[in-house]
Order: C-alpha cells, then sequence, then structure tokens
C-alpha cells in the first residue's frame, strides 16, 4: 500500500517538444483503499461507449473519486453546465468496491506527446497500488448495427485473450486507438496485462446500448454483479429520440431540409 498525503500533487513534466514543456499533474484526495486492483480505463471515445460504461460502473458500485488529474495536452475549451457554471476538461480516478481503479473523465489528451504522458502517468500510479491487469473499453466503429451490439475483444496474452473470447462474438482486427490502446501498449513494457472489449456502434450518439453490451461482458470477465436496468432505459430513450428524429425528416420530405 502506497501513502501519500492528501492533496498531494504528482507532478511530472515531460521532455522538450517544439519548445513546449507538457506537463500532467495528478492530485490526490485521498488514500484509495485497493486490494490487486484493476484499472479500468473509461474516457470518451466513439460512440462514448467507455464514458457511459465507467460512470454507470461507478455509481452503481458506489465509486469514491481519490485523484483529479490535469494535463496542458488536454483539449483547450471549458464547458456550461446547468445553471451556468463551468466545467473544464480534467480526468479522475475513482476507487470501487476495493477492486477497480476507474479512469473516467471528459476528455482525452489532444496530441500524441500528452496522450503518452497521461497513459504513463495513470499506469505508474496504478502498479505503486498493486495493479497488475489493465482493461480498457470502447466501441467498435459500424456503419450499420442490427439487434444486440457485438462484442469483440483483444488482450496482450494469450491466455486472457482466450478468456475473453469465451465472452464474446470475435476478436479485434484493426487498430484500437487513444487511451483505450495506448494503456495496453504501454501497460505491457511495465509488466502489466491487458484486455480490451470494444461493442458495436454507429458512434453518431451516445451509445447506451453498446455500453450495456460492454459492461455486460466486462463484469462477467472480472467477476461481480451489476444492475444494467438503468442503461437498458437510457438505450430506450435514445431510440425513441432517433425514431421521432428520423420521421420529422421524413415528413419534410425531398429537399425539406434544404433552406
Amino acid at each position: 500500500m502506497v501513502s501519500w498525503p492528501r492533496g498531494k500533487l504528482i507532478t511530472a513534466p515531460s521532455p522538450p517538444h517544439r519548445a513546449l514543456r507538457l506537463t500532467c499533474v495528478i492530485k490526490l484526495l485521498e488514500e484509495p483503499r485497493l486490494r490487486d486492483p484493476v484499472l479500468v480505463e473509461g474516457l470518451p471515445g466513439i460512440g462514448f461507449v467507455a464514458n457511459i460504461a465507467a460512470m454507470h460502473m461507478i455509481r452503481e458500485l458506489g465509486g469514491r473519486k481519490f485523484a483529479v488529474i490535469k494535463s496542458s495536452s488536454f483539449q483547450d475549451f471549458a464547458m456550461t453546465i446547468e445553471g451556468g457554471g463551468v466545467r473544464t476538461p480534467v480526468n479522475e480516478l475513482y476507487e470501487c468496491a476495493g477492486r477497480f481503479m476507474v479512469l473516467y473523465g471528459n476528455t482525452q489528451a489532444s496530441d500524441n506527446v500528452g496522450q503518452y504522458e497521461l497513459c504513463w502517468r495513470v499506469l505508474e500510479l496504478a502498479k505503486r497500488y498493486g495493479c497488475r491487469l489493465v482493461l480498457t473499453m470502447g466501441g467498435y466503429k459500424r456503419d450499420r448495427v442490427s439487434g444486440r451490439p457485438k462484442v469483440y475483444c483483444a488482450a496482450t496474452d494469450r491466455d486472457l485473450l482466450e478468456e475473453a473470447r469465451e465472452l464474446c462474438d470475435g476478436v479485434v482486427v484493426g487498430n484500437i486507438y487513444g487511451a483505450a490502446g495506448l494503456l495496453l501498449g504501454l501497460g505491457k513494457l511495465m509488466g502489466l496485462k491487458g484486455v480490451c472489449f470494444l461493442a458495436e456502434t454507429p458512434g453518431l450518439y451516445p451509445d447506451a446500448r453498446a455500453a450495456k453490451e460492454v459492461l455486460s461482458v466486462v463484469s462477467r470477465f472480472l467477476g461481480f454483479e451489476i444492475d444494467l436496468k438503468k442503461l437498458e432505459q437510457a438505450a430506450l430513450l435514445t431510440d425513441e429520440m432517433l425514431r421521432g428524429l428520423f420521421e420529422r425528416e421524413e415528413a419534410k420530405g425531398p429537399g425539406g431540409g434544404i433552406v
């Protein structure tokens, strides 16, 4: 168990890059109670699949935020929230059920150097807490998804891959972009095993149904129970909204949407 004073900043300036110094700062809010944890990635990506799944996992398992991550490579914007408040780009780490370190946030790093730095620092911290397995999630973009979104897997370890394949519809063919892929590769360099689960999604809207399918597989793979009813309800609401949108577009007729 690693013990740091509450509120301590873990700073890590990166090497110079085009005359810039990019810095990733991790602020520890409290000491997490973790035992042989699994690092679970849930940053925004295709269809916001990982983001939605991670948020649901945090809420259903009573996650506690123990660290805040800021980076000069995060996107340069601020989001307004209800009531006129402002939320800036941030990543956070949550402790869930004493078993999981969930990486959640509203952005990924916007450049390669910043992305490598972010993932490396998160992995360093996870390893200090005894993490030996990294699990990433995301969307697998498809032009058309019929029925239940299929879930595909990839892993850095052959035995781990065989275990994952038993729960999935197939293996990932192609590249895994962003933190979902980079955490696997860097984790392997640091001696950590890694596995990734991707659910089919058109990627055109926040896809709660794809998040539900990927989280169903993840929960079985990691051996924990989680209620997925709220994700199904969110998926039905999305279906209803899309159906209404299509009906309005059809009612306009040919060229009806052109001004």
